[in-house]
């Protein structure tokens, strides 16, 4: 018993350092903040030594407490490990953020087969594209595309994704079909706005190795990738995005692929996840099944 509650308050301290807040810790572990405090001042009592000290915002490990969060981070991990190697299960609640159409499109249709490796294990999918504190969050990992900002996250690349262009056949019928990236005279786009810079990304197309910027006029300007895609449909000028965004509109004729000579630079698919952690044995198989499940969709050699 005595090390049942040893362990339990190891857990209890790696999630109040990672959460930043008693009361957060708590509401993960299902207690109540006063337990989680009486446990705590437990812990620092058997420890001979103060944990963690609060701030104005949140609570933080004192440099005690820093050095013993390390140890206990790798003595959970190590636990897990072990678990998973005496049963071989995967157990949990694994937390991710991915873009929403990424779930909807890749992952959700193989999910139940994932899941089914591993009964033990719970996911729970945030939809989202903006940059997210992992351990502040209680985030295990995150799926990103495309460029990613300097971090101290481990980033491992899952594969890059094919990108077309696209119009509906309306556009077409008033603009005319562009043939290449010098005749887009005319043409407009769908202005997709970036959130690190605030402004309207340009089109990209490659020719002979070599990649073309061209920005046109936009007359609607979004932040998100699946309003920049409903604009498209609705005949608002010219866009791009991953194949797999597009498939249900190609297939039903809702919008066309144009200069297919001329294709967009691949969009480079990333996994993330905390570079001060011991890879777990749930983000551990989960990144092992992205891999597999992503290699369908990534772009052409």
């Amino acid at each position: 018993m005595i090390a049942m509650d040893r362990l339990a308050s190891l857990e209890l301290f790696v999630r109040i350092v990672d959460r930043g807040s008693f009361r957060a810790a708590a509401a993960d572990l299902g207690i109540s903040r006063p337990v989680a405090t009486a446990a705590i001042k437990a812990l620092e009592k058997r420890l001979g030594t103060r944990l963690l000290q609060r701030t104005t915002r949140h609570v933080q490990p004192t440099v005690d407490g820093e050095s013993y969060y390390r140890r206990c981070v790798s003595i959970l991990a190590d636990i897990e490990d072990a678990g998973r190697g005496a049963s071989g299960a995967v157990t949990g609640l694994l937390r991710v953020n991915i873009a929403g159409h990424l779930v909807r499109t890749m992952l959700l249709p193989a999910l139940p087969a994932f899941l089914a490796q591993h009964p033990a294990l719970a996911i729970h999918l945030g939809e989202g594209e903006r940059l997210v504190d992992l351990v502040r969050e209680g985030i295990d990992c995150v799926v990103r595309a495309g460029h990613l900002p300097d971090s101290d996250m481990v980033a491992r690349h899952l594969g890059d994704m094919e990108e077309i262009t696209c119009a509906s056949p309306a556009y077409l019928a008033e603009h005319g079909v562009p043939l290449s990236p010098d005749r887009l005279d005319g043409h407009v786009m769908v202005g997709f706005v970036s959130s690190r810079t605030d402004r309207p990304l340009p089109l990209e197309f490659t020719r002979d190795g070599e990649t073309i910027e061209v920005s046109l006029p936009a007359r609607v300007l979004v932040g998100g990738a699946d309003t920049s895609v409903a604009a498209a449909r609705l005949g608002f000028g010219l866009v791009q995005a991953p194949r797999i965004r597009f498939e249900n509109d190609l297939a039903a004729g809702t919008l066309v692929e144009v200069m297919a000579d001329f294709p967009p630079t691949p969009t480079r698919l990333s996994v993330l996840y905390p570079s001060n952690r011991q890879l777990s044995p749930r983000v551990r198989v989960f990144v092992d099944w992205l891999i597999d499940t992503l290699g369908p969709h990534r772009s052409p050699a």
